[in-house]
């Protein structure tokens, strides 16, 4: 981000929950701002969906920021997804400006770009744990985290215990179901009948291949060419 969205970004905060992620949100962080609303307007063409995407996005990187001080080499997978979803959780600086982007994109003409943004933490999760799948599996892992951090969000916003307590044993659930559908195919993949009926599905699947930045830069996320030569 640069400065100028980050001042419009910080100075809209204190308005959203008030007036949700809106052109009236953005009026008043310009007028906070001493900004024109031309300028305003270059920075955040639609208005306060934009204000929102870069919330979102601003999560996204702090959540990044606290996961690489941590280390994870001792942690087992499931533990460095709840490890991350939790920080993700935690970077939100209030409860009501998530609660107004889930309603804002909640909306059919934002819900595109709510269900990218939401792909977008699910890769960046992805990624920053070392994911190296490249074929169907850069798909199904990144929507089924999806999914989970979208529960997870909205369990969260509705949790009162104390430390969000309840939200953690939530997640630690959800992932739970995860794993076990993890497993059940680990033991479908090692028996000899299993492995055999489900041979051409595989084939199939295999052909689906994670996405370039050639074929689709506008995915959040992809696995970039490998260098010639």
């Amino acid at each position: 981000m640069n400065d100028l969205t980050e001042k419009l970004l910080d100075a809209a905060l204190i308005h959203v929950p008030f007036d949700g992620w809106s052109e009236a949100a953005l009026s008043a962080a310009a007028a906070d701002c001493g900004v024109d609303m031309a300028a305003a307007r270059a920075v955040f063409p639609r208005g306060g969906v934009d204000m929102a995407l870069a919330y979102h996005a601003r999560g996204d990187a702090l959540m990044l920021a606290r996961l690489a001080d941590h280390d994870l080499s001792q942690l087992r997978i499931r533990d460095r997804i709840t490890l991350a979803v939790r920080l993700r959780l935690e970077a939100a600086e209030d409860r009501e400006l998530v609660r107004r982007g889930t309603t804002l994109f909640a909306l059919p003409l934002y819900a595109a770009d709510g269900a990218r943004a939401i792909w977008g933490t699910a890769d960046a999760i992805w990624t920053a744990l070392g994911d190296s799948a490249t074929d169907y599996n850069w798909y199904t892992k990144r929507a089924t985290l999806a999914g989970v951090y979208s529960a997870t969000v909205l369990f969260w916003l509705g949790d009162e215990s104390e430390g969000t307590h309840a939200t953690w044993g939530f997640l630690d659930r959800r992932i739970d179901g995860v794993m076990q559908i993890e497993r059940v195919k680990g033991a479908a993949r090692k028996n000899p009948v299993l492995r055999t009926l489900f041979a051409g599905p595989s084939a199939v699947l295999s052909c689906i291949k994670a996405p370039t930045a050639r074929a689709r830069p506008d995915l959040p996320g992809y696995m970039p060419p490998k260098p010639q030569g």
